[in-house]
């Protein structure tokens, strides 16, 4: 279908990008992914490339743009490439915004000309060993000092995206214990440097799937993290997540349909190629069958996606409009990528073809972000349910 969600300007960056993705990372991407971490050193490319500070005002080194959309480039030039930028996913995507919408300008002064350039490079930390996805229930503390000069940083967490990489980390405690009305009372957020005593990164953590992102348990014993460095105001941590996670999930729902477009191109051509009996795999009833299938799901993710991309920039996209997208795309992108492995045979289930790490990568969608049966939850309750 023809799309209007992109100008002129987003297809220039596009075309540059592709360059840049062939040049710059395809060659290396092997070694990455046997390495399960991108190289720290990669991402000052991605900052002089101008990828980073698209988003960050000008006034501390970006374009100043405020438009998601060329984060959704990003995720489609990825995909149709079968590559990852790694843990930086989350650089930009989730954290740009609690710095932009929250930090005071000397904070910004610190902190966004280094993330723009990929010299400082961010991550989130919300989750906790055993609680998921209910954050209101999480056990990590900062406590102020008797002085007001600093908070007193202890817990851990888990499932952090970049957190390897990771110079400063978005962490989210608890500065006052949860009330009986409230179990969301008492969440504060804070940047913690990641050279700061008593800091540590733990396991990283081996995955089915994102390979090539370093997704690791970070624990805090008395970190001590200067007052200065809290990010928005005390005890409404909670209120600032909900703000920020219908971003995430149309990223996640961009990063899905993505996915799934290229598993189209990547079965297309596969079958195009591949020849048995006699003639192509994609000359056969089912396999013309199948493929016109999944693109018809292609295309109504597509319209679903710019549908939101459109919503957002406008300031109009709901957490439940943000939901549905989720819900539907990483649910339609699953089936997908399933038929387009089975088109390419044995050699599907062989990582050294994209289709195969697209599966394994693809399965998280429907869990990171909020699960799929939250997401029900959350659009249930807008229905009035």
């Amino acid at each position: 279908m023809r799309r209007t969600v992109y100008t002129a300007d987003h297809e220039a960056f596009r075309e540059t990008l592709r360059a840049f993705i062939e040049a710059e990372v395809v060659p290396h991407y092997d070694e990455w992914y046997a390495n399960g971490i991108v190289p720290k050193d990669f991402y000052p490319k991605l900052g002089e490339l101008g990828v980073f500070g698209i988003e960050v005002p000008e006034e501390y080194g970006g374009a100043g743009i405020e438009s998601f959309k060329y984060q959704a480039v990003i995720s489609e030039e990825l995909a149709r490439a079968g590559v990852s930028f790694g843990g930086s996913s989350v650089h930009i995507a989730l954290c740009l915004p609690y710095l932009t919408g929250l930090g005071t300008d000397e904070q910004k002064q610190r902190w966004l000309p280094g993330m723009a350039a990929g010299e400082l490079m961010f991550a989130i930390a919300m989750t906790e060993p055993g609680t998921g996805s209910d954050l209101a229930g999480m056990k990590t503390t900062a406590k102020r000092s008797e002085d007001g000069s600093h908070y007193v940083l202890n817990g851990a967490k888990t499932f952090i995206t970049g957190g390897v990489n990771a110079d400063r980390v978005i962490v989210c405690a608890r500065t006052a214990p949860a009330t009986a009305e409230d179990r969301r009372h008492g969440i504060s957020l804070f940047v913690v440097d990641t050279s700061l005593d008593g800091y540590a990164v733990g396991r990283k953590l081996d995955k089915i799937g994102l390979r090539t992102s370093d997704t690791a348990e970070l624990s805090f014993t008395d970190v001590k993290v200067p007052a200065a460095d809290l990010l928005g105001e005390e005890n409404k941590g909670f209120s600032y997540l909900g703000q920020n996670l219908p971003q995430e999930r149309l990223s996640i729902a961009v990063g899905a349909y993505s996915q799934a477009a290229a598993a189209v191109r990547f079965a297309q051509a596969y079958t195009q190629d591949r020849t048995i009996f006699g003639k192509s795999v994609a000359s056969f009833q089912n396999t013309k069958f199948e493929l016109a299938a999944c693109k018809a799901k292609v295309d109504a993710m597509e319209s679903s996606v710019d549908r939101g991309l459109e919503l957002h920039d406008a300031g109009q996209l709901t957490a439940a409009d943000a939901a549905s997208l989720k819900l539907f795309c990483t649910e339609a992108a699953s089936d997908v990528i399933d038929r387009c492995l089975q088109l390419h045979g044995g050699y599907g289930y062989i990582n050294e073809y994209p289709i195969a790490r697209l599966y394994a990568d693809n399965r998280v969608n429907r869990i990171y972000g909020g699960t799929s049966e939250v997401m029900k939850t959350i659009i249930a309750k807008d229905m009035g349910l």
